[in-house]
């Protein structure tokens, strides 16, 4: 059975930085791709940053060139670093997991890809 536990979320102001870990569990191998969604108030949950088995990155144009993705397979641990936060970036965050599909490959932040979700966190960015 597959779980992942975050941490690290809350609250801090503009321009500062905040960094995501998820821990995993139950993956059957290193080949499975891991993700950060949020879900900012009132708006769909969308994917912001990817990670494939390789190592190679993906990001939302919302984020990329703040945040960075990167994994510790010995820790068997995702992290996410949020620099130059924004308070449009207040959301709910989810880090989530899913063994290699046809769809990954080409679509690593599709929400619908995904069917191993953490309990999401908390990160409010004020002004």
């Amino acid at each position: 059975q597959v779980q992942l536990v975050e941490s690290g979320g809350g609250s801090v102001q503009a321009g500062g930085s905040l960094r995501l870990s998820c821990v995993a569990s139950g993956l059957s191998d290193s080949t499975w791709y891991m993700a950060w969604f949020h879900q900012p108030p009132g708006s769909a949950r969308r994917g912001i940053a990817a990670i494939n088995s390789n190592g190679k990155t993906f990001y939302s144009n919302s984020v990329k060139g703040r945040f960075t993705i990167s994994k510790d397979e010995a820790k068997n641990t995702l992290y996410l670093v949020m620099n130059s936060l924004k308070p449009e970036d207040t959301a709910q965050y989810y880090c989530a997991a899913e063994p290699p599909t046809q769809t990954l490959p080409d679509f690593p932040l599709l929400t619908g890809a995904y069917n191993n979700w953490c309990q999401g966190t908390q990160v409010t960015v004020s002004s």
